[in-house]
């Protein structure tokens, strides 16, 4: 494996205190909400919000449903390369890790890392290269070699030391489900993660995390009123604990509720057949304030600074190391 790219970890905590730094992509779920007059009182009832689902997951031997709090943890990935200043690095990616403390013992327990999956190259990915391709070939499908290097990358992440020395597992990605696709109920349940739907189609999504060295599975917690896609390696029921899995099920089905309320905030529970839809009105709001028209043009936004920063200055050596990590 090429020595050209190499990688740094750093972590803040997520708490009511914080405050997005310089380089994180305001399209973050985190980030998103930690900005304006409501910053404080946002993150506030969003981590009462995970408590209380976590909660409600580990409902054994825990009567009143306040036994356990998640703490969380933004893990920010940066990225060096040989033909850059030694100062100069590159951010590459941002994930959540949770840490749960047992307030009856006093413990404090190692959750999930992974969760929210913040990715400047994905912007540059999927809102720059996959947009101009289409417009100049209508009707045909992502590019040849499209999501290569951001794939190579990551995988090459999870085998470096950086990543092995500060965690004890892949991390698992957990996303909203498609409102192009249609999931279906199956007899499988496990007693987390609850009910798994299964999808016949393979989405752009599905395609882009496979090149990551990730598989998806579809689960409908306890409670739950749609189910989430969990992207992972190896065996996500075996691999986790109870107590790791409904970390991430409790931080994530949280944000889904403030940003894809018409999905996971609904008056109703997912059908058997479920096409989820964004135009459903049947759905409670949070009190969370969050703009969900400006993250959606921060990520084209965002896609051209990495393209300006990061691919376009450093194309011929990413494209001799991707092409080398490849083989």
């Amino acid at each position: 494996m090429s020595g050209d790219v190499t990688f740094t970890i750093s972590s803040i905590p997520f708490d009511e205190d914080y405050r997005p730094a310089d380089n994180t992509r305001i399209t973050t779920n985190f980030a998103n909400l930690a900005r304006g007059a409501s910053r404080q009182a946002n993150l506030r009832n969003t981590l009462a919000m995970i408590n209380n689902r976590f909660n409600s997951l580990m409902h054994w031997d825990n009567p009143a449903g306040d036994r356990y709090a998640v703490a969380l943890s933004i893990v920010t990935v940066e990225l060096g390369l040989d033909d850059a200043r030694a100062d100069e690095r590159f951010p590459l990616i941002e994930m959540l890790e949770t840490v749960v403390t047992d307030r009856r013992s006093g413990a404090r327990i190692g959750g999930m890392v992974g969760n929210n999956f913040s990715s400047y190259i994905r912007d540059y990915d999927f809102s720059v290269v996959l947009p101009d391709h289409l417009r100049d070939h209508p009707g045909s499908s992502a590019p040849a070699g499209f999501g290569d290097l951001h794939g190579n990358l990551f995988r090459h992440f999870l085998r470096a030391g950086a990543y092995r020395d500060r965690f004890a597992k892949p991390p698992v990605i957990c996303l909203s489900v498609s409102s192009r696709e249609v999931y279906h109920r199956t007899a499988n349940a496990h007693p987390v993660l609850g009910i798994e739907y299964r999808n016949d189609r393979h989405s752009a999504t599905d395609a882009y995390f496979a090149k990551m060295g990730m598989t998806v599975r579809y689960f409908m917690p306890p409670h739950a009123v749609a189910p989430l896609a969990f992207y992972h390696v190896g065996d996500l029921p075996d691999d986790y604990t109870h107590l790791e899995l409904a970390s991430t099920i409790a931080t994530m089905e949280t944000f889904q509720k403030i940003y894809r309320p018409e999905i996971y905030n609904a008056n109703s529970v997912a059908a058997h057949d479920y096409r989820p839809s964004l135009n459903d009105q049947d759905f409670s709001l949070t009190r969370i304030v969050y703009d969900r028209e400006e993250r959606s043009r921060l990520a084209l936004e965002q896609g051209r600074f990495a393209e300006e920063h990061f691919i376009r200055p450093h194309a011929a050596l990413l494209a001799r190391w991707s092409a080398t990590a490849a083989a």
